[in-house]
C-alpha cells in the first residue's frame, strides 16, 4: 500500500464513515474508491482534488506525509486546499510559536512545508498572542533598526498576499532569497517593493509567484541590550549619511 493509501483510510476511519459513503460524496463506485484505498490503482488528479476538498487537507499532505503523525484536526484551512499549516497549543491551551533559529534557518527553505522539520523546532508560548498562526524568525545585520542581529520577529501567518498592507513590515519566504525581513509596498501588478529601514541598503522588487510565505509582524524579542552610545557599523554608516546629505544641501542652497 502507498502513503496516499494509508492517508485516504486513516482519514476515513477517523471521520468513522463507511467506503460507501465516501464512494458516493466523491461521485464514484465504491469498488472503484476501494482500489484507491488498497493501493491497486492510483487516483486521477480530479480525483485527488475531490478527496483532498473533502477532508480540507493539501493534496501535498496527502501525497507525501504520514497525516496520523500529525494534528489534522488543528489545521488551518486554507483556499483552495493549499499546504496546510498545524496550530499546536501547550498544557494551558496557549498558542505555541516555532522558533527558527539561526541553526536551523538555512534548512528552512527546504523544510517549511514538511510537518516533521516544522515539529522539530523549539517552542515559546507569548500568551498575549491569539487567534493566529505564529512563528519567530531571527534577523540577519542591520538592515531593520532597532533590530539588531540575533533579534526574533515573531510573524503571524497570512493566507493570502491580499492582506499585505503597504508600508508594514513582513517575514517573507522566498524562493531566490529565502528568510527576509523588510518593509512592503505594491509595485504594479504582481510585483512588490522590498525595503530597508536602514537607508544605506537599496530596495528591490520582487515578483508575488516566488513569494512561499508571508508572516505579518506580530512582536519582537530583542537578544542583545540596547546601547545609547552604539558605534556598530550601522549607527557610523547613518552618521555618514546624513552628513553627506547636509553637505548636499549646502551645495544647492
Amino acid at each position: 500500500m502507498s502513503l496516499f493509501s494509508d492517508n485516504i483510510r486513516a482519514l476515513r476511519i477517523k471521520k468513522d464513515i463507511s467506503q460507501g459513503s465516501i464512494a458516493k460524496s466523491l461521485e464514484i463506485t465504491r469498488e472503484r474508491y476501494v482500489k484507491y484505498e488498497y493501493g491497486t490503482s492510483e487516483a486521477p488528479y480530479d480525483i485527488l482534488k475531490r478527496i483532498a476538498n473533502f477532508y480540507h487537507i493539501s493534496i501535498d499532505l496527502l501525497l507525501s506525509v504520514d497525516v496520523r503523525k500529525i494534528p489534522t484536526d488543528n489545521l488551518l484551512k486554507l483556499e483552495d486546499n493549499r499546504l496546510v499549516l498545524p496550530i499546536t497549543v501547550d498544557g494551558k491551551g496557549e498558542n505555541q510559536i516555532e522558533v527558527v533559529t539561526q541553526k536551523v534557518k538555512a534548512g528552512y527553505l527546504m523544510g517549511y512545508s514538511d510537518p516533521e522539520y516544522i515539529e522539530r523546532l523549539e517552542h515559546v508560548s507569548l500568551p498575549f498572542l491569539v487567534n493566529g498562526k505564529f512563528r519567530a524568525f531571527p534577523v540577519d545585520g542591520d538592515s531593520m533598526p532597532p533590530h539588531r542581529d540575533g533579534a526574533l520577529i515573531v510573524g503571524r501567518y497570512l493566507e493570502n498576499l491580499s492582506e499585505i498592507a503597504d508600508g508594514k513590515t513582513y517575514v517573507l519566504l522566498t524562493e531566490n532569497d529565502g528568510v527576509v525581513y523588510k518593509r512592503m509596498r505594491r509595485s504594479g501588478e504582481g510585483r512588490y517593493l522590498l525595503s530597508s529601514d536602514n537607508d544605506f541598503y537599496a530596495p528591490y522588487e520582487i515578483d508575488a509567484g516566488s513569494i512561499l510565505e508571508v508572516w505579518a509582524y506580530a512582536a519582537s524579542i530583542a537578544t542583545h541590550e540596547l546601547e545609547p552610545d552604539d558605534l556598530s557599523p550601522q549607527s557610523i554608516r547613518e552618521m555618514f549619511l546624513v552628513l553627506k546629505r547636509e553637505i548636499e544641501g549646502l551645495k544647492n542652497s
